[in-house]
Parts: structure tokens; C-alpha cells; sequence
């Protein structure tokens, strides 16, 4: 069995994620094939395609988010994504379980009929757009054992439901309201499909483990899927002995393969997608971009891994380096930092900042 070196898994990983050079593909293809977009911040997700992009304008994104091409839900790990709309259909099906999971821990929902639950949140929600505060606050009028202060996470979960624009667009920070999946889309939502769910995250993340995918999706117990799906996959092994799995004819990059300078927002699936995140961050490295309160912070990569984080105040990026860089790798950060300024703030002189 084949073995990969983490140095050959970076390679790698960044050609399936789109980052070893940017691409020509449009918006939605980048989205489709990187089968979510983490979305928790409204600005992400168009940093996210812009470090990735060649040719992307703001407008590309929103216009798929007004014309329904890309939605904005609850997916992954209970976490605000993008996807396509027509993968939203088998997408949140398959996940589903995960976030049933996430809605009854603790008893959230008080011990009240789950099925008259579910079918008092329809009746409410056919009224129209609401806030998620709104249909919790309606439903706890219905269910008083249920806790308020955990219903509007319920229906964040337990109900398949998109947020139109405005929200998800460029520095929307206002009101978000929610619409049942099928009336945005105008579709019934399709049944769910973990192996279309394995294949599609392999074609951007792999090779991977099994807990790889579990880690990124939020789903448990797919090792009996991966005993089916065995025989048309490809297994290689990383330098630790874990098994990788990989689509049969998936290209595997060569160890000193390009790595531009790369900047992505907080929360990026690139940074999030394993459970060993060693093959774009060093492991003493973790706490510097996650320390903790849900907090995961933009990141630097040079030489494809995580180097630095980074942050913005108009037109002034700071860097803060995890360790000294060369003259060469901090011009070429500074460039990118100056290509991030002609994008969200154009006509301003970009100010660079090391801290």
C-alpha cells in the first residue's frame, strides 16, 4: 500500500481545493465542486472564491445567491454553508441525521411530540419569511415545556430552511429571515445519499480517512459505507499507517508542486476539512487559528501550509507571522495582502501591518 508523505498530501490537497493556482471556473463551479462553502461570516464565503478565483467579482456570488443558484442553510457540522441549490436537495437529506442529533441533545425539545412539533413549524412557516426568534417564540406559545432559549436552535436544525438575500451577501449584517428549502427552491428536496456525500467530498478533499469525512460532514458510523465503497476506491496509507481513501483516477500531486501565497477568511472547510489538519497545519500550530469560543481565524498559507493569520480594518491588513519568514515569502504576502485591498476596498492604498 501506497504511502504518502504529509508533504505529498499538501500538494495534493491544495490542487482539490483549488489553491495550488487560481482557476477559471466560474462561482457556482467553485462551489459546486468544494460541495459547501463555509458561510458563518457573510463576507467568507466571497473571500473564500476570491483566494481561489482568478476572474471573481462580488456580483457573481450574489447573483447566484438571488437567482437561487447557490443557497445559504444549515449544513455541515450545524454550521451556516453555501451550496449549490440543486445539491441542497440530496445535501441537507443526508445530513440530517447529524443535525436531528445536534436538536434532541439535552433534551431540547422538552419532551413535547416530535411529530406534532414538525407539524406546528410548517403551519407556521407557510405564513411566510420569518426570523428563526420569530418561529421559536410562535412555537413556545404552542409548547411551553420546550426551552425557549433552545428553539431557535432547534429550528436552525431539526427544519430543512434557506436564508434569502440579503443575507449571505457582501457585509449583510442585518435581519435573517428563513423560508422552507422546497419553496425557495421551488423543488421537493431529493432523497439522502452518503456515498454521493463520500465522493464528492474526496474529489476536494482526499485522500482521507474515514473520520476525515465524519470529522468534516458531522455524520457518525460511516466505516460500514467505506467497507461497501472499498473495491472502487484507491487506499494509500499517510506516514502515520492511517488509511486514505481516494477516487480511483483522482491525480496525486508531486512533493515540490507549486504553492502560491494564499489568503483565506476565517471558518475556510480548507483549514476544517480533516481531522488531521496536519497536511496545511502544523499541529502546534492549532491553537494559534482555533483558540477557542468557535473562533477560527483567517489564515496565511505559504509553502501551502498555514503560516500566519491575518486580519482587516479597511484598507489595513495586519500579518501576524507564527514564525520568521524570508524576504522573498514576505513580499510575496504583502502582494496578495495588496490584491485583497483592490478587492474588497478598491481605489485605497493598501496599508501592510506585521505583528
Amino acid at each position: 500500500m501506497t504511502v504518502l508523505s504529509t508533504r505529498v498530501l499538501n500538494r495534493t490537497y491544495l490542487r482539490r481545493q483549488l489553491l495550488a493556482e487560481r482557476t477559471l471556473r466560474s462561482a457556482a463551479e467553485i462551489v459546486g465542486h468544494l460541495v459547501a462553502v463555509q458561510g458563518q461570516e457573510s463576507d467568507s464565503p466571497y473571500l473564500g472564491l476570491w483566494a481561489r478565483s482568478s476572474a471573481f467579482a462580488m456580483e457573481d456570488l450574489t447573483g447566484l445567491l438571488h437567482d437561487r443558484g447557490v443557497v445559504r442553510s444549515a449544513l455541515l457540522r450545524g454550521t451556516q454553508h453555501l451550496c449549490a441549490g440543486e445539491d441542497y436537495r440530496w445535501l441537507r437529506p443526508t445530513l440530517q441525521p447529524a443535525l436531528e442529533r445536534m436538536a434532541g441533545r439535552a433534551g431540547r425539545l422538552g419532551g413535547c411530540d416530535p411529530e406534532a412539533f414538525d407539524a406546528a413549524g410548517r403551519e407556521i412557516m407557510a405564513e411566510g419569511p420569518m426570523t428563526r426568534p420569530e418561529i421559536a417564540r410562535r412555537l413556545a406559545a404552542r409548547f411551553p415545556e420546550a426551552d425557549l432559549g433552545e428553539l431557535a436552535l432547534v429550528v436552525h436544525l431539526r427544519f430543512a430552511l434557506l436564508h434569502p438575500p440579503p443575507a449571505g451577501t457582501w457585509g449583510h449584517r442585518g435581519r435573517i429571515a428563513c423560508v422552507p428549502a422546497e419553496d425557495w427552491l421551488r423543488r421537493p428536496l431529493a432523497g439522502p445519499s452518503a456515498e454521493t456525500l463520500v465522493w464528492r467530498y474526496l474529489a476536494a478533499f482526499g485522500p482521507a480517512s474515514v473520520k476525515d469525512v465524519q470529522v468534516w460532514s458531522g455524520l457518525t458510523r460511516l466505516a460500514e459505507l467505506f467497507k461497501t465503497l472499498r473495491p472502487r476506491l484507491r487506499v494509500f496509507r499517510d506516514e502515520n499507517g492511517l488509511e486514505l481513501y481516494d477516487l480511483p483516477h483522482a491525480p496525486i500531486e508531486d512533493a515540490d508542486g507549486p504553492a502560491p501565497v494564499v489568503l483565506l477568511p476565517e471558518f475556510d472547510n480548507a483549514v476544517l476539512g480533516h481531522a488531521d489538519r496536519s497536511r496545511i497545519l502544523h499541529p502546534g500550530d492549532r491553537p494559534l487559528v482555533m483558540p477557542g469560543w468557535s473562533i477560527v481565524r483567517p489564515t496565511v498559507l505559504v509553502d501551502g501550509f498555514v503560516s500566519a493569520t491575518w486580519s482587516r480594518k479597511g484598507p489595513e491588513v495586519e500579518i501576524a507571522p507564527f514564525r520568521p519568514l524570508t524576504a522573498t515569502d514576505r513580499s510575496a504576502v504583502e502582494a496578495e495582502a495588496e490584491r485583497l485591498v483592490g478587492f474588497v476596498a478598491p481605489g485605497e492604498s493598501a496599508r501592510i501591518r506585521w505583528t
